[in-house]
């Protein structure tokens, strides 16, 4: 079986924190850049991450304000 995509993995990591109240409701997400820093990943595979979590309805983006995670 394949295994995940790194940006897979990453979204789920966000996801669980988001789930357990790392990141509560309204709280803004740690920048990509320092995604990237913690992930040790590329921007663009912070940026795909981010995006399934959009999908998902978990977060949304205020630019230039950054993600925030949805009510």
């Amino acid at each position: 079986m394949p295994r995940p995509s790194r940006y897979t993995d990453i979204a789920e990591s966000l996801e669980a924190r988001i789930h357990k109240g790392e990141f509560k409701a309204g709280d803004k997400l740690p920048t990509h850049y320092e995604l990237c820093a913690e992930y040790q990943v590329g921007y663009t595979t912070v940026a795909k991450a981010i995006a399934i979590l959009r999908d998902r309805g978990l977060v949304y983006g205020i630019a230039p304000l950054g993600v925030f995670v949805a009510d």
